[in-house]
């Protein structure tokens, strides 16, 4: 399982961060990128499909077949942690040596796309002091690495627990 978790751990990570380079690099230097939260967690939920596959590969080539449901998710967790994992210390590392005002540079994003969305004067100045704040807790790195799993770990384990119920298979006994 070590081996598995590993090899598609890692290729799941590598994947994650090429696309948040990718999305970091357009919101960071095109202030007038207009995001889309559907697309990046599709994108998100489509790169964790590779949890059914390490899955499927650990019961089909080590187990002979047969795996429990516990067995399958534990399998698709470690996968869905690792690349989370990778995903948070490459965000991390990314973000002190290449962005670090990346947030002097999200928040008008964030306000001029909440305006966009028709938000009133008030529900403007209330974005803005939530992001205030926000960006003052960005600043502990502890902070930064909570916020950053709560990002993508959730949809790892979803996909996980549903790749689980779709490759569960029990031994005939």
């Amino acid at each position: 399982m070590k081996r598995n978790v590993l090899i598609f751990g890692l290729i799941l990570g590598v994947i994650l961060c090429a696309n948040l380079v990718y999305i970091v690099d357009i919101c960071y230097n095109h202030p007038d990128f207009v995001g889309n939260d559907v697309v990046g967690y599709t994108a998100m939920v489509v790169v964790f499909s590779l949890t059914f596959f390490g899955i499927r590969n650990y019961r089909n080539k080590e187990l002979g077949g047969f795996i429990s449901l516990g067995k399958a998710f534990k399998t698709g967790a470690l996968i869905a942690l690792m690349g989370s994992t990778i995903y948070v210390i490459v965000w991390l590392f990314y973000y002190y040596l290449f962005v670090p005002d990346f947030m002097d540079k999200y928040i008008p994003h964030v306000l001029k796309d909440a305006a966009r969305n028709g938000a009133t004067a008030r529900e403007l100045a209330s974005t803005n002091t939530e992001m205030q704040k926000f960006k003052e807790m960005y600043k502990n790195p502890l902070f930064i690495v909570l916020i950053t799993y709560v990002e993508v770990l959730p949809v790892g384990l979803i996909v996980s627990l549903i790749s689980s119920l779709i490759l569960k298979k029990k031994a005939n006994v």
